[in-house]
């Protein structure tokens, strides 16, 4: 959360609607009163994510959040888990995926958007069992820039490697692999060479 924090602030008054997971969505919703367990999350961050969805809700953008997850008892391929709704999660265990109800969720409030960015996986998708909310997703906006009814941006590592584990980074708009480059334009950053091809052409 805490290298995102900028990005954040800057995309809750460009955008209609924001959606989270992964550690981000386990700060924000630990943010709200909800037991993390032994989740990935950022205890320091709370009252800055409590500050985020207040300047959201000023903004008029609507912050979607996980309902239900995949939590698993260890962090490994192999680990015993369970699909549950996040009150519900077991103790001591952790978040490694968006549950089938959040992917519902997320598909309903992006129905009507008309450019989709996408930065971040939802889960741990390196490993197959944790992998299936950020498939579902992916196909879904792939399918949805193949009907012509969105234009879809993404970019950086882990979201090229889970867009290209799921069989769907030609199927994007445009794919970045800038990287740190991209958060910055998405951030409002001035980039340099932007910046300079931005510029009128001097005269001769």
């Amino acid at each position: 959360v805490s290298t995102k924090l900028d990005l954040l602030g800057n995309l809750v008054s460009k955008m209609d609607v924001l959606v989270l997971g992964g550690g981000m969505a386990n700060t924000f919703l630990a943010s709200r009163g909800w037991n993390p367990q032994k989740s990935l999350y950022e205890p320091d961050m709370l009252d800055t994510a409590r500050a985020i969805s207040a300047r959201a809700e000023e903004q008029g953008c609507r912050i979607v959040l996980p309902v239900d997850c995949i939590a698993a008892e260890t962090f490994a391929p192999d680990a015993k888990h369970v699909t549950c709704a996040r009150p519900d999660m077991p103790k001591d265990w952790e978040v490694m995926d968006i549950g089938p109800e959040t992917v519902k969720l997320v598909q309903e409030a992006l129905e009507p958007c008309r450019t989709i960015v996408w930065n971040g996986p939802m889960g741990v998708f390196e490993m197959p069992a944790f992998a299936i909310g950020t498939t579902a997703l992916a196909k879904y906006v792939a399918a949805r820039t193949g009907e012509g009814r969105c234009v879809s941006v993404a970019g950086g590592g882990d979201t090229v490697s889970a867009l290209a584990q799921a069989g769907v980074l030609d199927d994007f708009t445009y794919i970045s692999t800038a990287g740190g480059a991209f958060l910055e334009w998405l951030e409002g950053k001035d980039l340099p060479g932007v910046t300079v091809l931005a510029k009128p052409k001097a005269a001769a």
